[in-house]
């Protein structure tokens, strides 16, 4: 009869004892989560600098977007008694004449920056990946990798030397074929095709890697059918390199959205002076030049802030559109 006895839910006769299903299960799991744990500490410990630089230079700074909404005095210190004066700087700065022009030039030259960039990438990769020669490729591969690493200080300083009106060698080449010669960093009109110029002339090697990796990844039996079936070089890069890039490049150009109000600030303040502000003066440059300058710190605020909310929807409708056609996600 003992045995007949019903026992409550979640117990067994076991031995006279009361034993729960599942608790030596969860004591096991709690054993692993904590081994695991131990094991990957060294990983998590190694997280920490980033963690902390994250913290130091990207969160705490957020706390300065007060000033975007104040009449911000320094000597009043920063948590001082300073008035608010709400959406006024973003007034002013919209209701200024620049303004319009300053916006303009700011996504002209990033543009132009990301097409001529990305066409330059393409064409100098197609080629890249025609030559048989393996030494004479790497050089060409070394040359035009080597001014990414070069800093915008120094290789602004080369430029002004090259594109001297008077002195330049591209100047000096203009002549020859019996031209006047151009001030590339002092015409108004010729300084923003100067910014793209020297930006894709800088960067399009770097952007060369991804285009190759994606070429030598193309089975070569697809171009020893095409050149039995006729298909010269040419008909080959239309019609089997250009299709296997196209994914890369489309995902390319739609990350891209998220940089066009980023026109290269470092750039820009190396090469534009006052004779082009009107074509060559951008947000990050005015902002630069109103904070510390001019010394209106909530205006350059304000206006840093609202490119960087402009930046935040650009960066998720880049995101949401590579998703959605291309199938990338970041995590």
């Amino acid at each position: 009869m003992g045995m007949d006895k019903k026992l409550p839910k979640g117990e067994k006769a076991f031995g006279g004892e009361k034993r729960f299903p599942g608790r030596t299960a969860k004591a096991d799991r709690k054993k692993r989560g904590l081994q695991r744990l131990k094991n990957q500490l060294p990983l998590h410990f190694m997280l920490i600098p980033g963690i902390l630089t994250l913290i130091v230079f990207h969160l705490v700074p957020l706390i300065g977007l007060r000033i975007a909404f104040q009449k911000f005095v320094p000597v009043k210190g920063f948590f001082g008694d300073q008035k608010w004066v709400g959406w006024g700087n973003f007034r002013l700065f919209f209701s200024m004449p620049n303004f319009v022009n300053i916006f303009r030039n700011t996504v002209v030259i990033a543009l132009g920056k990301i097409i001529f960039g990305m066409v330059v990438a393409v064409v100098v990769s197609l080629l890249l990946n025609e030559i048989r020669a393996m030494k004479f490729r790497k050089t060409v591969q070394t040359i035009i990798y080597a001014p990414y690493f070069l800093s915008w200080v120094v290789f602004g300083g080369i430029l002004v030397t090259i594109l001297s009106p008077s002195e330049g060698i591209i100047n000096q080449m203009i002549r020859a074929l019996g031209f006047e010669p151009v001030f590339f960093l002092g015409n108004a009109r010729v300084f923003p095709a100067t910014l793209i110029a020297t930006d894709t002339w800088k960067n399009f090697g770097m952007s060369t890697i991804v285009y190759l990796a994606t070429l030598t990844g193309i089975d070569p039996g697809l171009y020893e059918a095409a050149s039995i079936d006729g298909a010269n070089r040419w008909k080959q890069v239309i019609h089997i390199s250009l299709p296997a890039m196209a994914p890369i490049i489309m995902l390319t150009g739609i990350l891209n959205i998220g940089s066009i109000l980023n026109a290269g600030f470092d750039q820009v303040l190396v090469l534009y002076n006052s004779q082009v502000m009107s074509t060559g003066d951008i947000i990050d440059t005015f902002v630069y030049r109103m904070g510390l300058k001019e010394m209106q710190y909530g205006l350059s605020t304000a206006v840093g802030l609202f490119k960087s909310v402009l930046s935040t929807i650009l960066m998720t409708t880049a995101y949401y559109l590579s998703y959605k056609f291309s199938d990338y996600r970041v995590w």
